[in-house]
């Protein structure tokens, strides 16, 4: 129970902070206020701009701890991370042919469909290929998922090459590759909210499943579980529940590698209290994440992508090094 108490206690404590936080800095009571009835221009302000991003903030961040925590289970990698079977890389390609391509839809519906499908398509077309080369287990899945994120990255690189020109910046581009939180409307949170708890019902279906497969396939099969069958399903719930990340936060590094690890140390490695404890990780992350990409050079705001990447990285050498080491 205290790992719970810890957890909520810090996820509060991260959305209070991340909602006084910003250009403007406000106090707690400033907030309270503004959520309450405030009716001045700063309250609405924090109402309509910066509360809605806190809770985007919290909601991708907690899909992103998801879907880590499901690959981590399905590829027995503690180093594994949710952009590893090309998700990025068909993230980055729907998202360029968003921004750079005039198609006469609403660039705020396009974006974030043609990132999700991106992202949820370049993992079927790895779980796709594997299959017709006949290499179903999780080696062949990773060795696929690694070319077909080498052929999405260079299309992604002609697609900007042949599509800029002097009306059309490749800053965009660039900017959302690197990640970062657009403020939601509020009918645009629920959507993010319905999607987080359907990432978090589907991914705890899979749970048990996962808890035998880290026994071994050998032994998963002898528990009665189809292990042909339930990869491949276990993956395409991890790449959907990164693919809804995706779309509403651009690609936010190391997130998906560090929160299961973090909440492994917190519950254990059983996967129904690890997947919720992931998810709580995650959202307080990407919440002080993006607090510190709005306050910490105001007015400009750094992308979310490079705060997290800045303190993943050397969180990424110390698991590394201790995996090499054991």
């Amino acid at each position: 129970m205290k790992p719970w108490l810890w957890l909520s206690a810090l996820l509060l404590l991260a959305l209070v902070a991340a909602g006084c936080a910003g250009h403007d800095w406000v106090s707690p009571f400033t907030l309270v206020k503004a959520i309450a009835a405030g009716e001045d221009m700063r309250s609405r302000l924090l109402v309509d701009w910066r509360i809605p991003r806190v809770l985007a903030a919290a909601c991708v961040g907690a899909l992103l701890g998801l879907g880590g925590a499901v690959f981590q289970g399905v590829f027995r990698n503690p180093l594994a991370e949710p952009y590893l079977l090309g998700s990025a890389g068909g993230a980055a390609l729907g998202a360029t042919v968003a921004l750079l391509v005039p198609l006469g839809v609403p660039q705020a519906l396009l974006l974030p469909a043609l990132a999700f499908a991106g992202a949820w398509g370049a993992t079927v077309l790895v779980i796709g290929v594997s299959r017709v080369a006949g290499a179903i287990d999780t080696a062949g899945v990773l060795l696929a998922g690694v070319a077909i994120a080498a052929v999405l990255g260079a299309l992604r690189s002609f697609l900007m090459l042949a599509l800029s020109d002097e009306t059309v910046s490749l800053q965009i581009v660039l900017s959302w590759v690197l990640g970062g939180l657009q403020t939601p409307s509020w009918s645009g949170l629920g959507l993010l909210a319905v999607l987080s708890a359907l990432g978090l019902a589907a991914t705890w279906l899979v749970a048990r499943g996962l808890d035998q497969l880290g026994l071994g396939e050998a032994i998963a099969q002898g528990f009665g579980l189809d292990v042909r069958r339930f990869i491949p399903m276990a993956i395409l719930v991890g790449a959907a529940v990164v693919a809804a990340a995706v779309a509403f936060g651009g690609l936010v590094a190391f997130v998906g590698l560090a929160a299961p690890h973090i909440a492994r140390w917190a519950v254990g490695p059983l996967h129904r209290p690890l997947l919720a404890a992931s998810a709580l990780t995650g959202a307080i992350i990407v919440i002080l994440a993006d607090a510190i990409a709005r306050a910490a050079l105001p007015p400009a705001e750094i992308p979310l992508g490079l705060v997290t990447a800045v303190a993943g990285g050397p969180f990424f050498i110390v698991l590394l090094a201790r995996r090499l080491r054991s």
